[in-house]
């Protein structure tokens, strides 16, 4: 069993039946009272940022978290389907558990978190890549004269998925998109 002493940047734990991972800790030793530790916590479930204070020396349980590389195959109506990119094996995941899904596109590699316990393990997250290039399928023309800056209009890529892109982007493009945060990063330069 582990302690406070033991906390470390992206030390996996379970806190309150969660798995959560630490962000952030500070020992505190005040003047007057017992030590403590502040702590920022990620909930690997949902991604939520969890603040919370520990005595000093307070028993904590250290749990074992996998990331295995996969690709995405396919979706159907029961969710999404991933091969393992060493094993072969195939997996399934619910909707719920590919953040962005719509970003994702066939042959994509993924990396996943699994809880593993013992024999049993748990899919966590399926997280992308920070950057995916994806082509346009369908955008308004820009309007000759319409050059304010930092204006942007919308864009269909070819997933399914609609972004906001700079007004000079045209259909058919390669461009790519942050998954973090949907936004545009740049136009994809030919590779010769």
């Amino acid at each position: 069993m582990a302690t406070t002493a033991d906390f470390k940047n992206g030390l996996f734990i379970d806190y309150n039946g969660k798995p959560c991972s630490v962000v952030w800790f500070q020992h505190v030793k005040p003047g007057k009272g017992p030590a403590f530790v502040k702590t920022k916590l990620r909930n690997l479930e949902n991604g939520r940022i969890l603040e919370n204070t520990f005595t000093a020396g307070a028993r904590i349980d250290i749990i074992t978290v996998e990331r295995r590389p996969y690709q995405f195959l396919y979706k159907d109506e029961d969710g999404f389907n991933f091969m393992h990119e060493e094993t072969y094996e195939q997996i399934h995941l619910e909707n719920d558990l590919v953040e962005n899904a719509d970003l994702m596109k066939e042959g994509q590699h993924v990396e996943m978190m699994f809880h593993v316990d013992g024999e049993e393990e748990r899919c966590l997250t399926c997280e992308l890549p920070a950057h995916v290039d994806l082509q346009v399928t369908y955008t308004e023309p820009a309007v000759k004269g319409d050059t304010s800056t930092n204006a942007l209009k919308e864009a269909t890529l070819e997933t399914g998925a609609i972004v906001m892109v700079p007004l000079f982007i045209q259909n058919e493009e390669l461009i790519t998109i942050s998954t973090e945060d949907r936004s545009y990063i740049g136009r994809v330069q030919n590779k010769k």
